[in-house]
C-alpha cells in the first residue's frame, strides 16, 4: 500500500468518500494548486479512486477537467495557477485514462498494464514516477505489463473508444446539443452515448433485424431508426423507450431524414421493382404518402431547409424533386439516355429535357439557402442544379472514378467531394471550378464531413484523415479502427468527430490536436516512426534463449525482446505469412504462407535458406521437432506434411481431416503431432508411421490453435466457439472447458513448467478476437488475468522462462508483455 492508502485505511468510510471524491477540487479552488497537482500525479490516489466502488475512472477523469474550468481559473490569483509545464503531465494522465476508460470500467485490475502500454515513451519525471510506483504496487494476481508503449499513446486525435455493440455499427448521429450520440448497429439495437464520459446511457431494443440508419429531431428529444425488419421506430431519448413503430415498407429501410420542423420524416426502401420513399407524420406515426417514380434503387435523400421540398438520388441515374406538402414529384432530374426531364405531374407532360448524369447518382446535398442541389455520381462527375427550375447549372468534372459523397461548406460557397479515385476535391460552387485536390488516401474515399466553421474536413477511406481546407493539406491520419469505417459525424462545436465502424466500435476523435511527442526514454530521442506491421499480425514466436521474437504479417520481423525494437525484416513470401516456428538452437526459423510454401530463414543474416513446396493451398501452421531436424506443416488443403529441414524434402503426408488444418503442435518427445482443424476436431498422429492415432471431438466450431504442456501429457485447444479445452492426450478425453472470451479464440501458448503462478506451473495464455489476452490456471480452469489490446489479438507466444509474452493484433501492433505480480512471481523475483 502507498502512503495515501495507509492513511485512509484507518479512516471512516465517510472520510474516505469525502477525500477521494472532493479533495483535488477543494485544493484547486483554495489556491493550493501544488497539492492538487501532487494528488493527481500520485499513482496511489489514481489507483484508489478507480478501485473505489462509489467513484471509478470517470469520476477520476473529471478531477483533471478542473484545470480547464473557467470559473475556477478566474477565481485564482496568477501565482496560484499551475505552470504550463505542470499542466502537461496532468493532460497526459487524463488522456490516458480516457483512452483506457472502456477497459477500466470493465476491469480496474488492468490499470497498471494500461498505464505502461500508453505512457512509458514520455520522459516527464512525474510520468516515470507513476509508472515506477505502478509496477512496484503489490498484486494478488499476476499482471501482464507491456515492455513497450504498444497501446495508443495520449496526445493524438483519438480520445475515447465506445464499446458495447456486438456487431458492425452502421450509422451514428449527434444530438443538437452535442452532448449525446445515437448509434445504429447490425446487432438489431441502437445505443445512446454520453460523449463526455463515453458511457452508454441506454440500449434501444425492439428491431428484429439490422438497424441501418438513425436521425434525431431538431429538439433532440426523439430519434427515428430505419431497419432491415422493414420498419422504422420512434424512440424517446430521455427514457430510452419506444414510442411507436412505423409500418408500411415491403423491404429493408435503408435511410431516414427528418424535416427541420421535426414533425415529418422521409424514409427509403428498395426491393425488386419497388423503389419507394415514404413520408411519415412523426406525431401520429401514420404514413402520409408513398413517393414512387424511381426505376432503380434510391440511394440518398435530402430535405430543403424550408422543409417543403425533398431531393432523392437513385441508381436509375436520376434525381427527383418532391413537393412534401402535396407529395408530388414535380420534376425529375434525369440522366438516363444522357437526358434529364422535367415533368408536370398534373398534366403528365414533359416540360423540358436537360443533359444529366450517365450513371448511378450516389449522393445529394442542398445548399443552406435552399436554392441549389449538388449531386455526386458514378459517372465521375458532380452536378449543380437549380432547385426551383430543375435546370442544370454546372457539371463539375475532374475525378477519375465514381464520386461517392459530397458536402457543402456552411456558407454555401464551396463543396467537397469524395471519390473512388482515392482523392477529395474542393469546388467553387459559384464558378463550378475545382479549387484543389486533397491527396493522401490509398483507397476509395467513401464519406466526408465538414466542421461548422468550414475550415476542416474529415474523410473516410480505410482510415480517416483530417484536412485543412484553406491549404488543402492533410493535418493528420486518424488510425484506430480495425475494419471498415461506415460513418463519421462532427459535433456542433466542431471540436470532436465520432466514427462508426464494422469493428463493432465507435471512436471519439479530437479535431483540435494537442501535440505531444513520443520519446524513447532510454535514448531521450523522439520516436518518429511506428514500426508495427502494416497488416494483421498472424503469428509470433520467441527464440529459445528468450532474447528475440519473430512476428509475421505479409513479411516477417525480428525483434529484440529487451528493448521491444525491431531489428530486421525478412521478405520473400508472395502472400500472407500465417505461422512461424524457430529451431531449438535459435538460429533458424521456418515460416508458413498463403502462397502455399514454407521458407527456412537464417535469423542471424535474415537471409532465406530454402523454400519447401508441396501443399496445394495455404499453409496455416508449422511446428519443429525437439531435435530441430524435422518440421510438420498444416494446410488448407486438409493435410499435414512432414519435412526434412536439412534437405528441404517432403517425408510424408498425413491425411484424415475433412477441412482446413489450422494448427499443429509436437509433443516434447518428438514422436507425436497434435493437429487442429476447421472440421471442429483435433487429431493425434504418429510421426514415425504417419498414421492417425485418435480423433478428439468436443468443439462445435473451427479449432484454430493448439499447445501441448511441457510434460507432453495434456494439450489446450482454442476455437471459434469462444472456448478453450484441456485434453488428456493419453485417453483423448476432454478434461475441462475454459470459458471467458466473448469472441473467437485464435491463439494459445504454454509457458515452461514451474515458472508460472499455478502450483505446478500449468498456465496457458490465450489470444482472442475480443481484443484480449487471458491467462488461465489449467488446474482450476479459471481465468487469472487479462490484458486488453486495441483490435483482434490473433496470436501469442510465451518465452521459455514463462515470464515474457508476445502477442500480435489485427491492427499490426505487436505487444511484448512481462508477467508481473501475484504471490509466486513476487517470490521468484
Amino acid at each position: 500500500m502507498g502512503e495515501i492508502a495507509i492513511k485512509l485505511a484507518s479512516k471512516s468510510a465517510e472520510f474516505q468518500n469525502l477525500f477521494l471524491g472532493q479533495f483535488p477540487e477543494q485544493q484547486l479552488k483554495a489556491g493550493n494548486s501544488e497539492k492538487y497537482y501532487q494528488t493527481l500525479t500520485d499513482f496511489d490516489f489514481i489507483c484508489l479512486k478507480i478501485q473505489y466502488p462509489q467513484f471509478g475512472v470517470e469520476s477520476l477523469i473529471r478531477d483533471y477537467y478542473f484545470i480547464d474550468d473557467p470559473e475556477i481559473l478566474d477565481s485564482l490569483e496568477e501565482e496560484e495557477k499551475l505552470d504550463p509545464e505542470r499542466i502537461k503531465p496532468l493532460k497526459l494522465i487524463q488522456r490516458t485514462l480516457q483512452l483506457s476508460a472502456h477497459v477500466l470500467n470493465q476491469d480496474p485490475n488492468q490499470l497498471v498494464g494500461q498505464l505502461w502500454g500508453r505512457l512509458q515513451s514520455f520522459p516527464e519525471p512525474e510520468i516515470q514516477k507513476i509508472l515506477a510506483d505502478a509496477v512496484q504496487s503489490k498484486s494478488e494476481i499476476p499482471r501482464l505489463q507491456p515492455i513497450t508503449a504498444s497501446l495508443t499513446s495520449p496526445g493524438g486525435n483519438l480520445v475515447r473508444i465506445l464499446t458495447g455493440h456486438n456487431d458492425s455499427v452502421n450509422a451514428v448521429v449527434i444530438a443538437p446539443d452535442g452532448k449525446t450520440a445515437v448509434s445504429a448497429s447490425v446487432d438489431n439495437t441502437l445505443k445512446l452515448w454520453d460523449l463526455e464520459t463515453g458511457k452508454e446511457i441506454s440500449t434501444l431494443r425492439g428491431h428484429n433485424d439490422s438497424v441501418n440508419a438513425v436521425a434525431i429531431t431538431p429538439n433532440g428529444q426523439t430519434a427515428v431508426s430505419a431497419s432491415s425488419d422493414n420498419t422504422l421506430k420512434l424512440w424517446n431519448l430521455e427514457t430510452g423507450e419506444e414510442i411507436s413503430t412505423l409500418r408500411g415498407h415491403k423491404d429493408s429501410v435503408t435511410a431516414v431524414a427528418i424535416a427541420p420542423n421535426g414533425q415529418t420524416a422521409i424514409s427509403i426502401s428498395n426491393s425488386l421493382e419497388l423503389w419507394t420513399l415514404k413520408l411519415w407524420d412523426l406525431e401520429t406515426g401514420e404514413e402520409i404518402s408513398t413517393l414512387r417514380g424511381h426505376k432503380d434503387s434510391v440511394t440518398a435523400v435530402a430535405i430543403a431547409p424550408d422543409g417543403k421540398t425533398a431531393v432523392s438520388a437513385s441508381s436509375d441515374n436520376t434525381l427527383k424533386l418532391w413537393n412534401l406538402e402535396t407529395a408530388r414529384d414535380f420534376s425529375s432530374l434525369r440522366g438516363h439516355l444522357k437526358q434529364l426531364k422535367l415533368w408536370d405531374l398534373e398534366t403528365k407532360r414533359e416540360i423540358s429535357t436537360l443533359s444529366g448524369h450517365k450513371d448511378s447518382v450516389n449522393a445529394v446535398v442542398i445548399t443552406p439557402d435552399g436554392q441549389t442541389v449538388v449531386s455526386a455520381s458514378s459517372d465521375n462527375t458532380l452536378k449543380l442544379w437549380n432547385l426551383k427550375t430543375g435546370g442544370e447549372i454546372y457539371t463539375l468534372s475532374g475525378h477519375n472514378d465514381s464520386v461517392n459523397a459530397v458536402v457543402i461548406t456552411p456558407d454555401g460557397k464551396k463543396a467537397v467531394s469524395a471519390s473512388s479515385d482515392n482523392t477529395l476535391k474542393l469546388w467553387d460552387l459559384k464558378t463550378g471550378r475545382e479549387i484543389s485536390t486533397l491527396k493522401g488516401h490509398n483507397n476509395s474515399v467513401t464519406a466526408v464531413a465538414i466542421t461548422p466553421d468550414g475550415q476542416t474536413v474529415v474523410s473516410v477511406s480505410n482510415n480517416l484523415k483530417l484536412w485543412d481546407l484553406e491549404t488543402g493539406k492533410e493535418i493528420s491520419t486518424l488510425r484506430g479502427h480495425n475494419d471498415l469505417v461506415n460513418a463519421v459525424v462532427i459535433t456542433p462545436d466542431g471540436q470532436t468527430a465520432v466514427s462508426a465502424s464494422s469493428d463493432n466500435t465507435l471512436k471519439l476523435w479530437t479535431l483540435k490536436l494537442w501535440t505531444l511527442k513520443l520519446w524513447n526514454v532510454e535514448t531521450r530521442r523522439e520516436i518518429f516512426t511506428l514500426r508495427d506491421h502494416r497488416g494483421s499480425v498472424n503469428t509470433v514466436a520467441i527464440t529459445p534463449d528468450g532474447k528475440k521474437a519473430v512476428s509475421a504479417s505479409n513479411n516477417l520481423k525480428l525483434w529484440n525482446l529487451n528493448t521491444g525494437w525491431q531489428t530486421s525484416t525478412l521478405r520473400g513470401h508472395n502472400n500472407s505469412v500465417n505461422a512461424v516456428a524457430i529451431t531449438p538452437n535459435g538460429q533458424t526459423a521456418v515460416s508458413a504462407s498463403s502462397d502455399n510454401t514454407l521458407k527456412l530463414w537464417n535469423l542471424e543474416t535474415g537471409k532465406e535458406i530454402s523454400t519447401l513446396k508441396g501443399h496445394n493451398d495455404s499453409v496455416n501452421a508449422v511446428a519443429i521437432t525437439p531435435n530441430g531436424q524435422t518440421a510438420v506443416s498444416a494446410s488448407s488443403d486438409n493435410t499435414l506434411k512432414l519435412w526434412d529441414l536439412e534437405t528441404g524434402k517432403e517425408i510424408s503426408t498425413l491425411r484424415g481431416h475433412n477441412d482446413s488444418v489450422n494448427a499443429v503442435a509436437i509433443t516434447p518427445d518428438g514422436q507425436t503431432a497434435f493437429s487442429a482443424s476447421s472440421d471442429t476436431t483435433l487429431k493425434l498422429w504418429d510421426l514415425e508411421t504417419g498414421k492417425e492415432i485418435s480423433t478428439l471431438r468436443g468443439h462445435n466450431n473451427s479449432v484454430n490453435a493448439v499447445a501441448i504442456t511441457p510434460d507432453g501429457q495434456k494439450a489446450v485447444s482454442a476455437s471459434d466457439d469462444k472456448t478453450l479445452k484441456l485434453w488428456d492426450l493419453e485417453t483423448g478425453k476432454e478434461i475441462s472447458t475454459l470459458t471467458g472470451h466473448n469472441h473467437w479464440v485464435k491463439g494459445v501458448a504454454m509457458p515452461a513448467a514451474g515458472k508460472a503462478n499455478a502450483p505446478d506451473g500449468q498456465i496457458a495464455v490465450s489470444a482472442s478476437a475480443d481484443h484480449t489476452l487471458k491467462l488461465w490456471d489449467l488446474d482450476t480452469a479459471q481465468e487469472i488475468s487479462t490484458f486488453t489490446g486495441e483490435s483482434y489479438i490473433y496470436c501469442c507466444a510465451v518465452s521459455p522462462d514463462g515470464l515474457t509474452i508476445a502477442a500480435g493484433e489485427s491492427s499490426g501492433r505487436v505487444h511484448f508483455l512481462r508477467l508481473e505480480g501475484g504471490s509466486k512471481n513476487e517470490t521468484d523475483r
